[in-house]
């Protein structure tokens, strides 16, 4: 298992975190309420989601590490569709 964190500052936290549950709501079992939510890719492949205060915590976790960025870089294309108008900084950190 690989896990990697990135925090995105935002004042629209709670609105992207909705917008990109609902998204993959259509393909997936997606769990969500304003604050926090999960999309499950599969069974060992998950987003977690949490809407804080100025800023968008994203936690992923893929089962194959060589998985990783391509997985990082599909959530980020994602969020930043949904943010078109603002510029946002998604930097991608390894959690051990």
């Amino acid at each position: 298992m690989a896990t990697s964190v990135s925090n995105v500052r935002t004042d629209h936290a709670s609105r992207y975190l909705q917008q990109l549950c609902k998204h993959w709501s259509h393909r997936f079992s997606v769990e969500f309420d304003a604050a926090a939510g999960r999309v499950p890719f599969s069974a060992e492949n998950f987003l977690d989601l949490a809407a804080e205060p100025g800023n968008l915590v994203m936690t992923l976790t893929v089962e194959k590490p060589e998985d990783l960025e391509r997985m990082q870089n599909v959530v980020a294309d994602h969020l930043k569709r949904f943010a078109f108008r603002e510029e946002l900084d998604v930097s991608w950190a390894a959690r051990v």
